[in-house]
């Protein structure tokens, strides 16, 4: 399921805080592909080395770089999707507090689970994940338009967001327990998702604007 739009409701304050991030995550991409490896090993976050009091900015800068094309591409559509909305309730400033502080709970997550793995950690994921948190909260009746992919069939239609982010959410946690039981650790930091998720859903309401959203509903929505 690749999820499109929100399809019950338009923001009714320009996204720029979902704009700039989408942009400074394009630009350290960028930066990376002019980089290469030396870039992504400097400034990408390594579980051992956090923990071993090495490296602490990384946990920062990692969560603004990518592995590929497809990788941000699938991560600022999600983004896109869902962020706009949640920082509607929230107001520019917070939303932006709050992503930044969602992608440090899922960094921690993915550090507590492998404290002394030595892959290299990178991706928005995690900050994303808490968006989603945030979303299944507030709107888990909005309707997302959605693609389906079932073999050869594909076809557009609209999901409600809370069958579609927790099945999202219910794929992460399957995933992770495949992880945990695998010898290879390497690949998708499933725990980060988790944990990245678990923040949004439980920080959602503490960060929203009461006005914002007194005025979502004031436009019955």
């Amino acid at each position: 399921m690749i999820p499109l739009g929100d399809a019950s409701r338009r923001p009714l304050h320009f996204p720029l805080a979902t704009v700039l991030v989408i942009a400074v995550n394009f630009f350290i991409f960028m930066l990376e592909l002019a980089g290469g490896d030396a870039f992504i090993n400097r400034w990408s976050m390594v579980p051992a080395n956090f923990v071993a009091g090495q490296d602490w900015i990384t946990i920062l800068t990692a969560m603004f770089m990518h592995a590929g094309w497809v990788h941000i591409l699938g991560n600022m559509l999600f983004l896109w999707v869902f962020g706009p909305a949640i920082e509607d309730v929230m107001g520019s400033g917070r939303y932006l507090f709050f992503y930044l502080l969602g992608g440090l709970a899922a960094t921690a997550a993915q550090v507590l689970i492998d404290p002394s793995s030595i892959i290299h950690n990178l991706g928005a994921s995690g900050a994303i994940a808490a968006v989603m948190g945030a979303f299944l909260i507030t709107y888990p009746r909005d309707r997302i338009r959605t693609v389906l992919l079932l073999g050869w069939f594909i076809r557009i239609t609209v999901i409600p967001a809370i069958v579609l982010v927790g099945f999202w959410f219910l794929l992460q946690l399957i995933s992770q327990v495949g992880a945990l039981a695998a010898t290879d650790q390497g690949g998708v930091a499933y725990m980060a998702h988790i944990g990245g998720f678990l923040f949004g859903m439980i920080t959602a309401r503490l960060f929203e604007n009461r006005e914002r959203v007194d005025q979502q509903k004031w436009l019955g929505q």
